[in-house]
C-alpha cells in the first residue's frame, strides 16, 4: 500500500474512569485477561463483538490465541468506533457516554515492537478490523505494507472499505505497560484537567494534552 508511515504511532481508546485502574496495575489488559481476573470497569465496546473477539476469531500467526487475547490500538486517532460513541445512537451499544470522556492513548509502534521483543511477548496486527470475520493478520513488520495507510488517515470513511481497512490494529498479547504511553489526547479542558490529577503522583508522566482533531 501507498503512504507507508515511517514511524508510526498507536491509539487505545478508553473511558477516564479507567485510567486509574490502568495506573495502579501499571498497564493496560486484554479482555480476556481482564475477565479472568475479574476486574470492574467501564465498558465501551459492543459486547457482541467482544464475545467474537474472544471465542471467535483467532490470530493465525500465533496459534491458539484469539483478538480477545490482545490489548487493541488503532493506527489513528479519531477512529470509526469513536464516531459511534459520537452519535451516541447505535442499538447494540450499551454505552450511551458520548465521546467527550474516551481517552486517546498515544504510543509509538516501534517502541512498542523493540519492548515485545525484549520481552518476547506476542504481537500482530491487522489490514482491517480485527473484530471482523474478513481481516487478515501479520506479526512482521515488513507486512505493514499490507495496512491502507491512506484508509488509515481517511477523515471520510463512508465507503465501505474503506471503512473497513481504516480500522486497522495493532495487537499486544495479554498486557500493554503504562510506561510505554507516551501521551494523552484528550476532548477538553475539564477532561485534560482530571487526566492531569489522576497522574500526578505516577512515576511514568505521559504528556496530556487537548487534542480537537482527534475527536468528532
Amino acid at each position: 500500500m501507498k503512504n507507508q508511515k515511517e514511524s508510526p504511532k498507536i491509539y487505545h481508546i478508553t473511558h477516564i474512569d479507567n485510567l486509574p485502574k490502568i495506573i495502579s496495575d501499571g498497564c493496560l489488559w486484554s479482555d480476556r485477561a481482564r475477565l479472568v481476573r475479574g476486574f470492574d470497569c467501564n465498558l465501551i465496546g459492543m459486547p457482541a463483538i467482544k464475545n467474537r473477539r474472544l471465542n471467535l476469531i483467532p490470530v493465525p500467526c500465533h496459534p491458539g490465541t484469539t483478538v480477545g487475547d490482545y490489548v487493541p490500538f488503532y493506527f489513528c486517532p479519531r477512529s470509526v468506533m469513536l464516531y459511534i460513541f459520537h452519535c451516541n445512537n447505535h442499538p447494540d451499544l450499551p454505552y450511551r457516554g458520548g465521546q467527550q470522556p474516551i481517552v486517546h492513548l498515544q504510543a509509538d509502534l516501534h517502541a512498542c515492537v523493540d519492548w515485545a521483543n525484549r520481552k518476547r511477548v506476542r504481537f500482530a496486527f491487522s489490514n482491517g478490523n480485527a473484530g471482523s470475520l474478513t481481516a487478515d493478520f501479520f506479526s512482521e513488520l515488513s507486512d505493514l505494507s499490507q495496512i491502507n495507510w491512506a484508509a488509515i488517515d481517511s477523515t471520510d470513511f463512508r465507503d465501505r472499505t474503506v471503512k473497513e481497512q481504516k480500522q486497522a490494529e495493532f495487537l499486544v498479547h495479554e498486557s500493554f505497560p503504562w510506561s510505554l504511553v507516551e501521551s494523552l489526547g484528550v476532548f477538553d479542558k475539564n477532561i485534560c484537567d482530571l487526566a492531569r490529577r489522576v497522574i500526578s503522583d505516577c512515576t511514568h508522566k505521559p504528556l496530556v494534552r487537548v487534542e480537537n482533531s482527534w475527536y468528532f
